[in-house]
């Protein structure tokens, strides 16, 4: 029987990348977003390459939805026990123009979110003494012009991150965090409509400052996640892996 994991936001972007990864690692894989139908794409992607998966609608920031969803998922493909909670949203803004809705929608999501999930989940990693969360960060957690919102967020789950480790390593969880840097996806392309920026400029532009010269790609998110929930990383817990073409980018 193979081991089920629960990749949040996974309609489309990072998300979905990381469900296709797991699913090809041997996980069954539930997929959860807004709605059931927004999830139903990266289910039947999975499928048609041979993999398990269940596609699950929920607001992470909703405690019974929540739990809903996490014993739905146990009942109908077995006990989770790898976890990542990717979800997010961006209301971006400066300090002074940030209404109190862009504030609570993205700590709503972002770290409610990720505390309502994982807390749900870690009752099936202890009962089965072996688990796996990893928590999507970004370097916008280091600071970003127009995102103190979102960068208090992800800074929050790196807090998050390290107690859960602490809390949970004597069970057999691990528990990191993965912070991306620019990476091509619908939220970065919003980002750039946001600023007044074309596109393709702007992607060149941003490469164009990372060490590795090119930008990143959801898949290489992916990658990261696979290592990180494998057998090999039982012995890496509580950090944060900066996955930027570079130092911080």
């Amino acid at each position: 029987m193979s081991r089920v994991a629960i990749v949040t936001g996974a309609a489309r972007g990072i998300g979905a990348a990381t469900a296709l990864r797991l699913a090809a690692d041997g996980f069954a894989v539930a997929v959860i977003d807004l709605t059931e139908d927004d999830a139903r794409g990266t289910v039947e992607s999975i499928e048609a390459a041979g993999g398990r998966a269940l596609a699950v609608g929920a607001d992470v920031g909703d405690a019974e939805q929540v739990q809903a969803a996490v014993d739905r998922i146990a009942t109908e493909l077995g006990p989770p026990v790898v976890l990542v909670n990717n979800a997010g949203v961006t209301r971006d803004n400066m300090l002074f123009k940030m209404s109190d809705a862009d504030w609570d929608v993205v700590m709503h999501v972002h770290l409610r979110g990720s505390f309502l999930m994982t807390r749900a989940v870690q009752k099936h990693m202890t009962e089965a003494t072996w688990g796996r969360i990893v928590n999507l960060s970004s370097t916008s957690a280091l600071g970003n012009r127009g995102q103190a919102n979102y960068a208090t967020a992800k800074a929050g789950l790196q807090g998050f991150t390290k107690t859960l480790a602490i809390e949970l390593g004597k069970f057999g969880v691990t528990a990191n965090a993965i912070a991306p840097g620019f990476i091509v996806t619908d939220m970065t392309k919003a980002t750039a409509e946001r600023i007044g920026q074309e596109w393709e400029p702007y992607v060149a532009a941003r490469a164009a400052a990372i060490p590795v010269a090119r930008a990143g790609q959801p898949e290489d998110i992916a990658h990261t996640v696979s290592f990180l929930v494998s057998e090999g990383a039982g012995f890496v817990s509580g950090q944060v892996i900066y996955v930027a073409g570079g130092p911080r980018n």
